[in-house]
Parts: C-alpha cells; sequence; structure tokens
C-alpha cells in the first residue's frame, strides 16, 4: 500500500479543503436528487435522516420541522444532517487521502461506492432506518449508488483543487521533480 512521505502531507490544508469540498459536494448531491430522487413520495414523508433521528429519541415535530424560504416549506432537520454527513466524510476523505493515495481510486468514486455499500446496504437496514436492500426499488438503488458516486467525485474535484492551488504543490504522493532522463 502507497503511504506517503510524512514531510508532504497537508492536514490543515486537508481540513480547510474538506469543509468547502462537504458544504460544496452536500449541495451536488441534492442537486442529483432532483432529476433522481431516492425515495417515493410516500417512503420521503419521513425520510433517513428523520427516521433516525426519531429510532434516537427525537420527536416526530422536532425531526419535521421546517423553515420557510420563498414559500417553500423545507425540512430544516434533514438538510442539517445532510450537509453534517457530507461535511464530515469529505473532511475525513481529504485527511486520509494526504497519507493513503489510495482512497482517491477512480476520482473517489469507490470510497462513494464505499459509503453507499455501508449505510444504504448494510448499516440502515440493519438499524431499521430503511428497509432491506431487497425491499428497496431498484431506482432508489440507482439513485444512491450513483448519487454517492457523483458526491464524492464532486469532493474529490475540490479536493485536488483547492489543496493544489492552496499548497502550490501537487498531492504528497506526485514527485515534485522529474527524475532525469539522462541518468
Amino acid at each position: 500500500m502507497l503511504i506517503t512521505e510524512a514531510s508532504r502531507r497537508r492536514y490543515k490544508t486537508a481540513l480547510i479543503v474538506g469543509l468547502i469540498g462537504g458544504v460544496f459536494s452536500a449541495i451536488v448531491k441534492f442537486g442529483w436528487e432532483v432529476p433522481f430522487p431516492p425515495r417515493t413520495p410516500e417512503r420521503n414523508a419521513t425520510n433517513p435522516p428523520q427516521e433516525l433521528l426519531q429510532q434516537l429519541g427525537f420527536s416526530s415535530d422536532f425531526v419535521h420541522t421546517t423553515i420557510g424560504f420563498n414559500g417553500n416549506d423545507l425540512p430544516i432537520i434533514s438538510f442539517i444532517i445532510h450537509f453534517g454527513f457530507a461535511i464530515f466524510f469529505a473532511v475525513l476523505y481529504c485527511l486520509v487521502a494526504e497519507k493513503y493515495p489510495k482512497i482517491k481510486l477512480w476520482q473517489g468514486a469507490a470510497f462513494g461506492l464505499f459509503i453507499w455499500v455501508a449505510f444504504h446496504i448494510i448499516i440502515m437496514p440493519a438499524m431499521g432506518t430503511v428497509p432491506a436492500p431487497w425491499d428497496q426499488p431498484l431506482e432508489e438503488h440507482f439513485s444512491e449508488a450513483l448519487g454517492h458516486v457523483v458526491w464524492l467525485c464532486s469532493i474529490e474535484i475540490v479536493r485536488r483543487d483547492l489543496r493544489n492551488r492552496i499548497t502550490h504543490e501537487p498531492d504528497a504522493e506526485v514527485p515534485l521533480t522529474v527524475p532525469d532522463a539522462n541518468r
């Protein structure tokens, strides 16, 4: 397994970039779900973040709290969970990428698929937050799997661009000098 040189790691930059990438990616994931909604309207009446909070003891009134914007009632608690999840995993991804560049496999898509399997196929069904994978519609798997790929690829785009702009150097695993071809 490739591990970068400690002197090339930029954890402070990775943290900052992860925060920015997390916010950006949460918006990207919202945008993905407009043309590809992962759940039927009936199943989305209480979405997975709301269901999870109810399982943890929060009241239905609290988890369904909305705020108004432009005549629309928006589920603010769901948004907070959505953004928190995206920011947490973006920061984690960016920090891990400094030491273990393999996490960036397929421009982050492999990590996105890993998160989808971990949460939507294993953890949330095991907790009863969402139905078992075989009881979820194919459209839900399609939306969530590809949505997680798009989500992580957007984090990787932000990570690579901002890290390189801030540090003025390539990623930690990329040599800073070009080897002399005449040696």
